[in-house]
């Protein structure tokens, strides 16, 4: 066993321990302490960002911020453990006369083990030690061991620090450094699932390791994704230019919601004074940065050159770089939709950073066949003049559209290409932008592959503490044995499904 194994094989073990008695914690006595981590972040919110400004140049408003949404997500997460539903009790009485005869079946959902979380780069507290993996897998009642990034190792020290001073035991937060305890970490026996966010390259490598284990474990990881934005020929082109430029340099780009491909209309022979002009000038006009890592700026010139090389793609506008020397310019390229498509997969590939490609369209109806041929992606949006009928209405309405090709841009359009967003990602935006992700019950942060590895979770919000939960039934089980949750007389008051009928 070499030394980084025997680091890990302690660092699980104890965690492993220390999840025992945690998932015998009731959920109310686990919401409170989460409550005390979310205050413990704010207390030490004046030692926290200066730290991790040093190591991501992330800035203080920006790192004030997100420890102030890491702190509320162990609050609302203190909420989801308060309310019960995570449980998922469920009771159906036996039933003799039934045929065949049907026993007592109940079941709920327990805590999966010990989770193994890969901090990521961009977000040193909200998507990293402390992190929605992190809260969501202890309100689940399971044990953490995080492997920190190496862009942030300081902050990930003292985060991890904070968060255990609130803990009832500092095992239950295990935090491991380095490259090469990745892959001890991922094999580890006690281990019972995974959560990533990071590189499609990463999460690969990482899902090759689960394979390779004689028991495979759940892999719960955000990858990659390119969120396109589709503008009908109705919306504002002036607006839709500002705020798509202000959403793809947000955080210089480094967000895994920045949109990477805009679908625009092309004016009439090609005349660039519409949509591709005015996000021409208002990409121009933005200014870099200093990225997270040398690794990722690397990676950053080189998408940027694989882009400038290609066939049919123009470069539209740079914007200015910033003051550091090692800082980035915006970028954003031009292409038609037929070059586009001829260039995929390619093209449909993400560039981590502030640069995109406007996608300009003749006809309507021929961009629901490219989209079909996209990646999956964490969000999509599509951009119009008009309204969403009503709140929560099924159709999508185009007032007043303007011609593309000779083809009206009416509500029939926009219904087409609605159902293939459904497909391609997990949040579908109207009339907004993709960056910045809401934690509430909601959200869904995930989609088809690349952008996560399991579409029918979610990394943040509520929903995020289901990764962790697993199904247990008890048939014809003595009634004092059973959980609490799963009691006829409900101790707790949790939402229970009895016989088919939820009570609440």
């Amino acid at each position: 066993m070499t030394g980084i194994d025997t680091v890990i094989d302690t660092v699980v073990e104890r965690a492993a321990a220390a999840g025992t008695k945690w998932r015998a914690t009731p959920a109310a006595e686990r919401a409170t302490i989460l409550e005390g981590v979310a205050d413990a972040l704010l207390k030490h919110l004046d030692e926290l960002w200066p730290v991790a400004d040093a190591e991501t140049h992330l800035g203080e408003v920006r790192l004030r911020g997100e420890v102030g949404r890491t702190a509320s997500q162990f609050r609302l997460f203190a909420e989801v453990l308060r309310d019960g539903g995570s449980a998922e009790a469920v009771i159906d009485h036996a039933d003799p006369g039934a045929t065949p005869p049907r026993p007592d079946v109940r079941r709920m959902n327990h805590p999966v083990g010990v989770v193994a979380v890969f901090a990521a780069s961009n977000f040193p507290f909200a998507f990293s030690v402390a992190g929605g993996d992190t809260v969501s897998a202890l309100a689940a009642g399971c044990a953490v061991v995080v492997k920190a990034h190496e862009g942030h190792p300081e902050t990930s020290d003292l985060t991890a620090s904070v968060v255990r001073q609130a803990l009832p035991d500092p095992d239950l937060l295990g935090l491991v450094h380095g490259f090469d305890a990745g892959g001890p970490l991922v094999r580890h026996p006690l281990v019972s699932a995974v959560g990533f966010t990071g590189s499609l390259a990463g999460g690969t490598a990482i899902k090759g390791l689960i394979d390779q284990r004689p028991d495979p474990i759940p892999f719960y990881g955000e990858l990659g994704s390119v969120n396109p934005v589709i503008v009908l020929p109705s919306a504002d082109a002036a607006a839709v230019a500002a705020g798509f430029a202000a959403s793809l340099t947000l955080g210089v780009g480094q967000f895994c919601t920045n949109p990477g491909l805009i679908f625009v209309p092309e004016g009439p022979d090609g005349d660039r004074s519409g949509f591709e002009g005015a996000i021409g000038d208002a990409v121009a006009a933005t200014t870099g940065g200093r990225m997270l890592t040398a690794k990722i700026h690397d990676g950053y010139l080189r998408a940027v050159d694989r882009l400038s090389g290609r066939a049919g793609v123009a470069r539209l506008a740079t914007g200015a770089a910033g003051t550091a020397a090692d800082a980035v310019t915006p970028q954003v390229f031009s292409v038609s939709l037929e070059a586009f498509a001829d260039g995929l997969p390619e093209l449909g590939e993400e560039c981590f950073g502030p640069t995109a490609i406007v996608v300009k369209y003749r006809n309507l109806s021929d961009l629901p066949a490219v989209l079909r041929r996209l990646p999956g992606s964490l969000t999509a949006t599509v951009h119009a003049a008009a309204q969403v009928g009503g709140q929560g209405a099924g159709q999508v309405g185009v007032q007043g559209a303007d011609q593309v090709g000779g083809q009206g841009a009416g509500p029939e359009e926009a219904a087409d290409i609605v159902p293939v967003l459904e497909r391609l990602a997990g949040r579908l935006i109207w009339n907004g932008w993709p960056t910045g992700v809401a934690v509430t019950w909601a959200m869904h942060h995930g989609g088809p592959w690349p952008a996560s590895t399991a579409p029918a979770h979610t990394s943040v919000g509520a929903a995020a503490i289901r990764r962790w939960l697993t199904p247990v039934a008890y048939q014809d089980w003595p009634e004092a044995f059973l959980p609490p949750e799963l009691r006829d007389d409900n101790p707790l008051g949790v939402p229970q499904r009895v016989d088919g009928h939820l009570r609440t």
